[in-house]
């Protein structure tokens, strides 16, 4: 496919009719307040898109997956989001956990997410390890969602609650639209092997387990004390309890797609 810049292109404002943009990538774009009407979206990927106060109307919807923070979801006058977490609750392992409301909550959660990512570990080991490098359907390998999960940690433990300034580890990796800065940077083409990668996540996930041992409810009702120094978060104060729950968060959902990853490199 050829590719056409059209860096700082703006076309807000403006009306097109009969557009064919069938086959287009397209990154970094804006559609804030568009509309659209006779659209075919058929085949069409959206990753990591916002979609607040997004409104479809007549539409015909077969097939279409969606995956990400949901927060209000209306179909047809119901609002289904309630719905995908009492599901979620009742058929996936450790997702009415990650919800806790005091320390020991906390504790129990991350004992879950422990004995959860045991098992997928375990699963990735029988697969050819350069199969654990392999991207399916574009998303992050094995190996990068355990390099993520320690940069999620390095992030909102060590640096927001703990308040160390630049925590991250070579091998850590940003999300892929992470800001360029000099204050953490990644090789996204390194292709450590899973015991390196493991070394770095097992040593994150022990720096967790400390963390709650001697965490108190009352900590839970506390902010942050911002850091001074440039990075991510952002050097501002934080509830506590929305830290950890971030972390809880990342390490249910990335283990959740790995492990629907994982199945498509076996069924090969």
């Amino acid at each position: 496919m050829d590719t056409v810049d059209h860096e700082g292109l703006d076309l807000s404002g403006t009306s097109a009719r009969r557009v064919d943009l069938s086959g287009t990538t397209a990154e970094q774009v804006r559609l804030r307040g568009a509309r659209l009407r006779s659209a075919d979206l058929s085949g069409m990927l959206l990753r990591d898109v916002l979609l607040a106060d997004v409104r479809v109307r007549g539409a015909c919807v077969e097939g279409l997956e969606v995956s990400g923070e949901i927060g209000r979801l209306v179909v047809n006058g119901v609002d289904v989001a309630p719905l995908v977490v009492a599901e979620l609750d009742r058929t996936a392992p450790g997702h009415a956990d990650i919800r806790p409301t005091d320390a020991d909550g906390f504790r129990h959660a991350w004992d879950v997410i422990e004995d959860l990512w045991a098992g997928t570990v375990e699963r990735a080991r029988r697969l050819d390890p350069a199969l654990l490098h392999e991207r399916v359907d574009g998303e992050w390998s094995f190996v990068d969602t355990l390099r993520h999960l320690a940069f999620a940690t390095e992030c909102w433990l060590l640096r927001a609650v703990q308040g160390d300034p630049a925590p991250w580890d070579p091998l850590s990796l940003p999300w892929e639209e992470a800001p360029d800065t000099d204050a953490f940077t990644a090789d996204r083409d390194a292709r450590p092997d899973l015991e390196v990668a493991l070394a770095l996540r097992t040593d994150r996930a022990d720096r967790v387990r400390a963390h709650l041992a001697t965490l108190g409810d009352d900590d839970l009702a506390r902010d942050t004390v911002p850091v001074d120094a440039p990075g991510w978060p952002e050097p501002k104060a934080f509830p506590v309890r929305e830290c950890l729950l971030t972390i809880l968060t990342e390490e249910w959902w990335h283990r959740r797609y790995a492990e629907r990853d994982l199945a498509a490199l076996e069924a090969r």
